[in-house]
């Protein structure tokens, strides 16, 4: 009875190492994790000993005996990554090797001190690498007055497994020497080289937050917006909001296939029934009610074999949604399908080819994932009326209409006040985590995730890109490369609030968390806050934690 990874693979790569025999891959030392679209346990070699199901933090491992029909085909999808071996056992190995801890040589003027910037899963992985050392102290910062970044409010709400890794996230919160400054902007509230007075380094971990635009005519019309917008309006993201979303129209378009793509039009075509027992956001929950779409064009310039989104998400969405293409879009498959040799493009495509087309009658809002057609110009005088498109190598004009658009071409980092950043690959230059500016370190300045890397990988995958920044970091401080803190101990909360009076703590966090889960009543994971101004009432409700004895003695010199 082998184990299967499905859908929800996080590719945090916890699984590999609590492996006993080495059987899942590609693991975070082989050259294929960091582009993988999820990790694959191989079935001849898998001794079900369970280890993996343990150490998955998103809850993405089950039995083969115990997938649900969904899931069914992730087992030829795990079996299909890895050789033929004509019922030959391959031979077993040694434990996938792991990156050691990096060790933190301890000094006289008090612990390492480390800022970090932004709460998304590169924050919390890097500041779970800082505290596998004892003398070590992190402070998160973050903007929003609850944490966890794109894992609240990008993760689709019907992913539920997939936001799970909050559970790991709260237990690295708990770590003596973590601390939360939620509701605090650094940039507005506080500058870069305020934090170096009080930490030896900073550590960013914003993401991307920006979305690349679309450069057509009418962009600028009501009934236009960007995928990620509406991904934020149904997660909550209290800057969301109030977004405009208007769903009395019978279609929308989304330019762009990849994973977001994918969601958007999910949700959007997703009976509200069943998304009432989710997270997402009340005030989209009311406008999915009441909504009037019937179909969701997901539009991409090249042909299926090029499809931006992943085999996993690709097959989620088959077995939970109507899915349909045009016919032409059928042979475009077969063909390509015919020619195609890489094994990951063979099935995507051999999915794609068993799709019903549009000539099906609709019983249900439906996706349609059509090909080839590169967007020329938004339609429409006072709001957008639909999409003209050029089919993709000719000149071929084609017009769908619409009453809301959307593009999901990708996100895009943004500059951070006071560090260098490259405008073409929007990421602050950087050398395994270091900042650079021309071939010279930036003192004490680091960077993990998006904004290191770009946009690339998925959850997971910024545990090794914070353990690599984290081991550069410690190496700098036990080299003596990093200033010592002007001040220390219990000087920084007094000058963030000073600074910011209605900065959240852990406490104030833990309030607002406990308050969303009993607002859900048990029907729904949770119901969240979308108000700032709420939010930071909740949390100057919480009641105060007892002082800690380092603070204690902190006042008492």
């Amino acid at each position: 009875m082998p184990h299967v990874i499905t859908q929800s693979c996080c590719s945090d790569g916890s699984c590999v190492y609590a492996c006993p025999v080495n059987c899942i891959h590609p693991s975070p030392d082989e050259p294929g994790f960091a582009t993988a679209e999820m990790l694959y346990i191989d079935p001849v070699a898998c001794v079900d000993c369970g280890a993996c199901v343990s150490a998955c933090p998103v809850g993405a491992i089950a039995p083969d005996s115990k997938l649900t029909p969904e899931q069914l085909p992730f087992v030829e999808l795990n079996a299909a990554f890895y050789p033929k071996r004509e019922g030959k056992l391959p031979p077993t190995s040694k434990l996938a090797p792991v990156l050691e801890a990096p060790v933190v040589h301890r000094k006289s003027g008090g612990p390492l001190t480390v800022a970090i910037v932004g709460s998304g899963p590169a924050a919390m992985y890097a500041a779970d690498e800082l505290l596998t050392q004892p003398d070590v102290r992190v402070n998160v910062f973050e903007k929003l007055p609850t944490p966890y970044g794109l894992v609240r409010a990008g993760v689709a709400p019907d992913h539920q497994h997939t936001k799970r890794v909050t559970e790991l996230f709260d237990t690295i919160a708990d770590k003596p020497g973590f601390t939360f400054f939620l509701n605090t902007e650094v940039g507005s509230d506080l500058t870069h080289d305020e934090l170096l007075r009080y930490h030896h380094a900073v550590l960013y971990a914003v993401g991307a937050p920006s979305d690349r635009r679309l450069d057509i005519d009418g962009m600028e019309l009501p009934g236009t917006a960007t995928a990620t917008d509406l991904v934020a309006w149904y997660n909550g993201h209290p800057e969301a909001a109030d977004l405009r979303v208007d769903l009395h129209t019978e279609r929308v378009v989304v330019i762009g296939n990849g994973n977001v793509a994918l969601d958007v039009a999910r949700i959007l075509t997703t009976d509200p029934d069943a998304l009432a027992r989710t997270d997402i956001a009340d005030h989209a929950l009311a406008r999915l009610r009441d909504s009037q779409v019937r179909e969701v064009v997901v539009a991409a310039r090249r042909g299926p074999a090029a499809s931006a989104f992943t085999l996993p998400e690709l097959i989620g969405l088959t077995s939970s949604c109507d899915v349909v293409l045009d016919p032409a879009d059928h042979d475009s498959v077969l063909a390509e399908l015919a020619e195609a040799t890489d094994p990951l493009t063979r099935n995507k495509l051999e999915i794609l080819s068993t799709l019903g087309d549009t000539t099906a009658p609709v019983t249900r809002p439906r996706i349609r994932l059509a090909y080839q057609l590169t967007p020329r110009r938004i339609t429409g005088d006072a709001r957008a009326a639909g999409v003209e498109f050029t089919v993709t190598g000719g000149d071929e004009v084609v017009e769908i209409s619409a009453g809301l658009v959307l593009t999901s071409i990708g996100y895009r980092g943004t500059p951070i006040r006071g560090l260098p950043f490259d405008a073409d690959a929007a990421v602050v230059p950087n050398d395994g985590g270091r900042v650079i500016a021309g071939a010279d370190p930036v003192r004490g300045s680091y960077v993990a995730g998006w904004i290191k890397r770009g946009p690339t990988g998925f959850i997971g995958t910024n545990k090794s890109c914070a353990a690599e920044t984290v081991h550069n970091l410690v190496a700098d401080y036990n080299d003596g490369l990093l200033a010592d803190p002007v001040h220390r101990g219990a000087a920084l909360e007094h000058f963030v609030r000073g600074r910011r009076p209605a900065v959240i703590g852990t406490a104030g966090w833990k309030a607002i968390d406990e308050a969303e889960i009993a607002r859900g009543a048990g029907v729904r994971p949770r119901e969240k806050f979308t108000s700032v101004a709420e939010m930071v009432e909740v949390a100057a409700n919480a009641p105060a934690p007892p002082i800690h004895r380092r603070v204690l003695a902190a006042l008492r010199r």
